[in-house]
């Protein structure tokens, strides 16, 4: 008798222990590609998180050169940080300076069918029909720190600096300034790139109040570029007063000039130099009074596009398309260490 019961009790125990290792069956072995330009993959299991099936959300990422600058840096970090399979996604990154590059990246990861498209574009035009091809496909695509010139029904959300305002911030504090005059080296991004569009625009429509700028030209956001065109204007014996660099490493590139010129430059000198981005060292230079201001580009926008595709998974919608981060400028003058630690990228 005592051996039935005992028999009966076993046969109980591993009916109990088959049912619960039956509550996970299975996970999720997948990978991805992007072609040429493809970098780096994620992969994760269903246990990780993801869509509200269990599976993971495919996300293929087209940004610019990590290497471009400092905010190109910390911006591509935080994405690669975010999408993460710990974080319930697969995401494959493709990085290009070029618009066709950059849509070749994109053709490719609607083929291999991601379920979002992140897309922070080299130019601002020409995306129309691959954003068709996308919606197509069924893949929705958000745009991340730079806008492009498409049909808002191409995108589910564009989450960016306001570059407009940025330049006008900019040239604003310069007309505070109450210069005598105004003779300028502007010294360009990659040309018709958001964040030069915006950038150039404001600083452009002073030439009509007498801003005199007497060198125009891009660096495509090289400091070597910049400093070459720097020594170009000294050489010519042109006279100057402010540089306007449309980023930290352009600026960097014009001080160097500058200073093998023993031109003097930042608070109270014969040059005002201007930067935007507020990288770390650059806001040093402005604390050390050597740079005179820095405007705010906020890289950290991996958690707006997370929250953007959770939202969509759960069914809902995007009532504001457009989710503009708040930015700042900088002054030589009054700018703090504490402003320094928490704004430096």
């Amino acid at each position: 008798m005592k051996k039935k019961l005992l028999a009966a009790l076993m046969v109980m125990v591993m009916a109990f222990a088959l049912t619960a290792c039956g509550g996970n069956s299975g996970s999720t072995d997948s990978s991805s590609s992007s072609g040429s330009t493809d970098t780096s993959s994620s992969e994760t299991t269903a246990d990780d998180g993801g869509s509200s099936s269990g599976e993971l959300i495919k996300v293929g990422i087209i940004n610019n050169d990590p290497n471009e600058s400092g905010y190109r840096t910390a911006n591509d970090k935080d994405l690669q940080a975010k999408f993460t399979k710990e974080n319930g996604y697969e995401a494959s990154f493709a990085y290009s300076l070029k618009n066709d590059e950059q849509q070749a990246s994109a053709k490719k990861f609607i083929e291999d069918g991601v379920d979002y498209l992140l897309l922070s574009a080299a130019d601002t035009a020409g995306w129309d029909s691959v954003l068709k091809q996308a919606q197509d496909a069924g893949t929705k695509v958000i745009l991340f720190d730079r806008t492009i010139d498409a049909d808002p029904s191409l995108y589910e959300a564009s989450i960016v600096s306001d570059m407009e305002k940025e330049g006008q911030t900019a040239v604003d504090w310069l007309a505070g300034q109450n210069l005598s005059e105004y003779n300028i080296i502007h010294i360009q991004g990659v040309m018709g790139s958001a964040a030069q569009k915006g950038r150039s625009g404001a600083l452009d429509a002073k030439k009509a109040e007498g801003w005199n700028i007497v060198e125009q030209q891009t660096a495509e956001w090289n400091a070597e570029k910049a400093q070459q065109i720097v020594q170009s204007v000294i050489d010519a014996g042109t006279s100057f007063n402010v540089i306007y660099a449309e980023n930290d490493d352009m600026a960097k590139g014009a001080v160097a000039a500058l200073d093998k010129a023993y031109i003097s430059h930042g608070v109270g000198k014969d040059v005002i130099v201007m930067g935007f981005d507020c990288n770390k060292w650059a806001l040093e230079e402005l604390l050390n009074k050597i740079w005179n201001y820095d405007g705010q580009c906020n890289p950290f926008q991996s958690s707006y596009i997370d929250d953007v595709i959770k939202k969509l998974e759960a069914g809902e919608t995007i009532a504001e398309k457009t989710i503009i981060m708040d930015e700042k400028g900088f002054d030589a003058e009054t700018i703090t260490q504490e402003d320094v630690d928490t704004y430096g990228i």
